[in-house]
């Protein structure tokens, strides 16, 4: 197997600032909550994936007032994902892996799917390609797998939108990688998508 960083994006779970589409359903301290269930539930199948280094790329800092009251799990490394809009923030963190002769899974926290087993079938699939991607209904992706590193692929990509999956497969295949494309998850950013959550995650 080859080395693999995981590296989970992460904004503090705090009320106002984490998963704010949510809260005409959740209110602000309700979407904040599943946040912080979604969190942790990301970093302990990330961690029992056991493929490798993970990283927590956070914002705010680590030092801010945020993070004070949250205790994240042992065994992780905590990073800023400083300036820049989100393809900046993930170009500067893959850069950064893949620099150190790590191949990289980006992902966040907002795939109730993400899991160990399908972790480790990503890390399986980098061995035979140069790329992997699992997308999401809503036209994202829940997860990007990486050893090689280019700016291209998060430059100019329309964020936000239902065709960034496609602008990014797009741009691999320009690149000439082999890309291995697993299965459509879903993430839960909006009201309609709560369905997706199982009864352990629910907010009460």
């Amino acid at each position: 197997m080859i080395s693999i960083r995981i590296i989970v994006f992460a904004k503090a779970p705090q009320p106002g600032f984490a998963k704010t589409r949510l809260i005409p359903a959740l209110g602000a301290e309700g979407a904040a909550e599943l946040a912080q269930k979604m969190l942790f539930n990301t970093l302990f199948e990330a961690l029992a994936a056991d493929i490798g280094t993970v990283e927590l790329c956070i914002t705010p800092k680590i030092d801010d007032v945020a993070w004070q009251d949250i205790t994240l799990p042992l065994g992780i490394e905590i990073t800023d994902q400083g300036k820049g809009d989100l393809g900046a923030r993930l170009a500067r963190a893959s850069e950064r892996a893949i620099e150190n002769t790590e191949s990289v899974l980006l992902i966040g926290t907002d795939c109730v799917e993400m899991s160990a087993a399908l972790l480790r079938k990503a890390a399986k699939s980098m061995v035979e390609h140069d790329a992997v991607i699992h997308c999401t209904a809503d036209g994202g992706y829940a997860l990007l797998g990486l050893k090689h590193y280019r700016a291209a692929l998060f430059s100019d990509i329309p964020w936000s939108t239902d065709t960034v999956a496609c602008a990014t497969i797009l741009r691999i295949g320009q690149l000439g990688w082999s890309l291995h494309i697993g299965q459509v998850l879903h993430d839960v950013d909006v009201p309609q998508d709560l369905k997706y959550l199982s009864p352990t995650m629910e907010v009460v």
